[in-house]
């Protein structure tokens, strides 16, 4: 993986490696749990047990845990496991999206992704 920018958070609860991961109080962080939570990047492999450190790649290749199947240039957005998902347009509601996908994957794989906070917002 080629990461051009990775930082360390505090772990609010646990955050599992090659997750999702948002922003939580006081400058901690939480694993994504859903498709609209603010993504700040992909968690390393190690991932944190609640109250540690755990690295985030905010800004290019990282690798991420699949909660279904994706074909590579898909956006993903979190699962309810901060696994990465294909995202898909909701009318009136903001889709977060964390990641491209660079690789075709299914349930439960990790394939590459390039980091990309982006949001798809759709009029109701």
């Amino acid at each position: 993986m080629t990461p051009l920018l990775i930082k360390s958070f505090r772990a609010a609860l646990i955050v599992a490696g090659n997750r999702i991961v948002s922003a939580a109080a006081d400058g901690e962080v939480n694993t994504a749990s859903a498709n609209t939570d603010p993504s700040i990047g992909i968690s390393d492999a190690m991932g944190a047990e609640a109250g540690r450190m755990v690295d985030l790649t905010q800004v290019g290749w990282a690798e991420l845990k699949l909660g279904g199947t994706v074909s590579a240039g898909d956006p993903l957005t979190s699962d309810a496991e901060g696994r990465g998902v294909k995202a898909a347009p909701v009318a009136g509601t903001e889709v977060r999206v964390a990641a491209i996908a660079m690789a075709d994957g299914e349930l439960d794989e990790i394939i590459p992704v390039l980091v990309a906070p982006s949001v798809l917002a759709t009029p109701v």
